[in-house]
């Protein structure tokens, strides 16, 4: 198979790579005049986007700053970038506004006001949400105002491979199209390049991602020396369904915690407050599970009415049902998976990473907010605002920015024989890497210790 023949170039003006919520807010937020290409790896609906079920923080009032800027801090280990959280906690309530206008659907109260739920580690109910599908309705709404803009290209099926770049400025990317019988290279030319290509789960055996997001564009910034942080820091949710079945785990959010279940031992013993952060709760549940010899914890959901269970958990307890299990009778299994990537290619507040014309928002990128510990239900916030300050910079510098099309058009494509190869060798450098900086911060925490 001869995947080196270039079927197509598209000279465009701003390519963005990955189509969940950090890559179609960036498009929503760029001029209409200017030309972009989007690009996915699998179907539209297949990015993490669309699985968030808890929801969406926003400050409630001025005097839940101080409050939601602490849950943030202490969530993360006190590792976060002040700064990025100021910057996220300050424009969450202007993208709130900005989702109700694209039609996004949160719950309400009898009197038609937002209504608010609580999560682990958060002092004060502050999460806005949608049933247990928040993710799926703020993506599906934003993809639908992406679809009807003229000026936006979208591409499915089609990965990016390699960045094309020169004295560390990038001019466009590489992509293999895979839907066709014969898959074949495109080269995409822009003047700017989003990295919206999500996070890590893919390559782990038990994660909550799909299983085609595999950490792209780390690999990729291990190549062409684009600075990196925390790659080390993988969050383990504490909570999906037990199963024996291969594929993604389904995720039992955190916002059922919220709401009042409980977790079990075998001896049917609560062991551990479920509302502290995750990493605490996971490991207080990999503790147990080898006291108990058990693969796994049970979730009670016994301190939840079934009112509250049906209209804020349908889908969970949909799939739980559809799995063997009635949550509105009985515990369910658990066990933590790898759920979030707090690390990421490393950005400013403007998403810029330390490539020119280069820049990263959502799970891909690492702009401080999460620290070690990402707080529940910051994740669309923080890749919503940090993809508006993504485009407002690249509209701001977009005269300055330059294209080079013909070295795009003429890379060499032949270090791209062999996909499987090529991607087993990303996923090796990658882990690589990952190990490398956990004995940096092993190291660190020694020399603290010792101080």
């Amino acid at each position: 198979m001869n995947e080196n023949k270039v079927k197509l170039h598209i000279n465009t003006d701003i390519v963005i790579v990955g189509t969940g919520v950090g890559g179609l807010f960036t498009a929503l937020n760029l001029p209409r005049d200017k030309q972009i290409v989007m690009i996915t790896k699998a179907d539209l609906e297949s990015s993490d986007s669309f699985l968030a079920q808890g929801g969406i923080c926003v400050l409630k009032n001025e005097d839940d700053y101080d409050s939601y800027f602490e849950d943030t801090m202490r969530a993360g280990h006190y590792e976060n970038r002040k700064e990025s959280v100021d910057i996220m906690i300050r424009s969450s309530r202007e993208i709130i506004d900005d989702l109700i206008g694209y039609g996004v659907d949160f719950e309400r109260d009898d009197n038609g006001h937002l209504r608010f739920t609580r999560e682990g580690a958060h002092s004060t109910p502050r999460i806005l949400f949608h049933e247990d599908i928040t993710g799926k309705e703020i993506t599906s709404k934003l993809l639908a105002q992406v679809q009807k803009l003229p000026n936006v290209t979208i591409l499915e099926n089609t990965e990016m491979v390699d960045i094309v770049e020169q004295d560390n400025v990038c001019y466009g990317i590489v992509c293999r199209v895979s839907k066709e019988a014969m898959p074949h290279l495109i080269t995409i030319s822009a003047k700017d390049t989003v990295w919206a290509c999500g996070g890590i789960g893919g390559l782990y055996t038990h994660s909550t991602n799909f299983p085609h997001l595999t950490g792209d564009a780390l690999a990729l910034s291990l190549r062409h020396h684009i600075k990196l942080e925390n790659i080390d820091y993988i969050q383990i949710h504490p909570t999906t369904l037990y199963s024996e079945k291969p594929g993604r785990r389904f995720l039992i959010s955190e916002s059922v915690r919220g709401e009042g279940a409980i977790l079990l031992n075998r001896k049917g013993e609560r062991f551990v407050d479920e509302l502290l952060p995750r990493d605490v709760v996971a490991r207080a549940i990999y503790e147990q599970m080898e006291k108990d010899d058990m693969p796994y914890v049970h979730l009670s959901l016994e301190n939840i009415d079934k009112k509250t269970i049906m209209e804020h958990f349908p889908n969970i307890y949909q799939h739980c049902l559809e799995e063997g299990y009635d949550i509105t009778k009985e515990s369910i299994p658990v066990v933590p998976a790898q759920h979030y990537f707090m690390g990421g290619v490393h950005v400013d507040c403007n998403s810029k990473t330390s490539m020119e014309q280069l820049y990263a928002v959502g799970e891909a990128s690492c702009n401080g907010v999460h620290g070690a510990n990402r707080l529940a239900s910051n994740s669309l916030l923080e890749s919503l605002v940090f993809a508006k300050r993504a485009a407002k910079h690249i509209t701001d510098g977009f005269d300055m920015a330059e294209s080079c099309p013909k070295l795009v058009e003429a890379a060499a494509l032949r270090k791209y024989n062999g996909y499987d190869e090529l991607k087993k060798q990303y996923k090796t450098e990658i882990f690589e890497e990952i190990e490398r900086e956990k004995k940096v911060h092993e190291q660190y925490i020694n020399e603290v210790k010792c101080r």
